[in-house]
């Protein structure tokens, strides 16, 4: 393909498109988990509340970051990452959490969590390999890296 035909990156503009409305897809299942995950250190109790409250912190600040740097990658991409809570809503596979107090109940939903980001970020993967654009490659499979080490880690806390 002709570099006129090309974004200003140099990918594919339609494939471009569609890789932006993967990852606005989960820029929402991202907002929605950040939510859930501020709620989680905002309510949880217990004898557990201490290790739990900084633990869940350290996760919404995670979250925090990877929701602009996907935002970013949307812009990078030549398109408009969405913004409105209502999108989010409404694309999120990933439900609102009610009031959670118990840790166990929290880690089990951040885990379920996980396992949806996970499952889109492989399909990201795939999609952004096939347009040759490694920068939501690397990115994609940084993020499967990092959070495959959280599942261990929380499904270990689980275990008791």
């Amino acid at each position: 393909m002709e570099a006129d035909n090309l974004n200003a990156i140099g990918l594919h503009p339609e494939k471009s498109k569609e890789l932006a409305d993967l990852l606005n897809d989960l820029l929402a299942n991202y907002s929605t988990f950040y939510q859930n995950t501020r709620g989680y250190h905002w309510n949880i109790s217990g004898d557990k509340f201490f290790e739990l409250h900084v633990k869940f912190e350290e996760l919404y600040n995670d979250l925090f970051v990877k929701i602009d740097e996907v935002a970013e990658r949307i812009l990078t991409l030549g398109h408009v990452p969405q913004h409105k809570f209502t999108d989010y809503l409404n694309n999120s596979k990933l439900p609102e959490s009610d009031q959670v107090t118990d840790g166990r109940k929290a880690i089990e939903e951040i885990l379920m969590a996980f396992k949806t980001l996970l499952a889109k970020q492989r399909h990201i993967l795939v999609v952004s390999a096939e347009i040759n654009d490694e920068g939501t490659n690397a990115q994609m499979s940084d993020y499967i890296r990092e959070q495959e080490k959280l599942v261990w880690m929380y499904s270990a806390y689980l275990r008791k």
